[in-house]
């Protein structure tokens, strides 16, 4: 089951890297171009290819996002990701650009998974 996350409650997850893990899924051009700080880029075209390596363990919280409420690119994952076995996976649906509106610190570092 996918559950919604407010903007507030990404935020707090975001001190706590560990706990959980912060997934765009947009195209690799548009992370690269700009991303929440944290995060780590998985297209809806990729999943099958990445899931394993950016996400060790189908316990681990996963937040997922796309460009804002337009956009199903998050949706599409989060089912992907549901259906292969993930269990904890939440949708922030405002998306980047709830997040850029907000005044919120935003990154182009190129992050891959540890």
């Amino acid at each position: 089951m996918v559950t919604t996350i407010t903007r507030e409650d990404l935020r707090q997850k975001l001190k706590h890297p560990r706990k959980s893990i912060v997934l765009e899924t947009l195209p690799p051009e548009e992370y690269c171009r700009v991303h929440i700080p944290g995060a780590l880029n998985l297209p809806p075209d990729e999943v099958q290819a990445l899931a394993s390596e950016l996400i060790p363990r189908k316990d681990l919280e996963v937040i997922l996002y796309s460009a804002g409420p337009a956009c199903d690119a998050s949706e599409k994952v989060a089912a992907e990701l549901t259906s292969i076995g993930y269990a904890n996976v939440r949708h922030y649906a405002g998306g980047k650009s709830d997040w850029i509106e907000a005044g919120l610190p935003v990154s182009s570092e190129y992050r891959k998974a540890a």
